[in-house]
């Protein structure tokens, strides 16, 4: 009976220490909330960003999947090749398609400034806008290309 008493405080201060480090995890994600147009114009381009390298190395995978693919039809007799070249064409586009979102993405990673027009709100939210445009078009373009692709390999043909 005397580890129940013994055990009691010590569970009471864990009790208290886990909701003073809660009310500090909310303290510190309200620090990392947008505070201006422009600060959430960043984060929203930053997240797109973010799904699409996310996927960046998925997207090299699934290019070098789609090509092998194509190879190994290359290598079938003429007969078989014709059977499967509606199959063939739709791997050649997601194949086109795979590398242009990696193209786009390093494109748009190059060319991105991050600090642009840091002193000038009104011109920096028109930046930001822009590139929240451009890399939804990239992010759009990256998981559409791999939806593609992944949706034709796993066709049965």
């Amino acid at each position: 009976m005397k580890k129940k008493y013994i055990l009691a405080p010590f569970a009471v201060l864990m009790l208290l220490a886990a909701c003073k480090n809660a009310d500090k995890k909310h303290e510190d994600h309200k620090k990392d909330e947008p505070k201006t147009q422009a600060d959430s114009l960043l984060a929203d381009v930053m997240d797109g960003h973010n799904v699409g390298m996310a996927k960046y190395s998925k997207l090299q995978a699934m290019e070098k999947k789609v090509k092998a693919t194509m190879d190994s039809i290359a290598k079938l007799p003429a007969k078989t090749k014709q059977e499967l070249a509606s199959y063939k064409a739709k791997l050649d586009s997601a194949a086109a398609d795979l590398s242009y979102a990696l193209f786009a993405m390093d494109k748009w990673m190059e060319e991105f400034n991050m600090d642009s027009a840091v002193n000038n709100a009104e011109e920096r939210i028109k930046y930001l806008l822009d590139e929240k445009m451009k890399v939804g078009k990239v992010k759009n373009a990256i998981l559409n290309s791999l939806s593609k692709a992944d949706s034709l390999l796993k066709a049965k043909f």
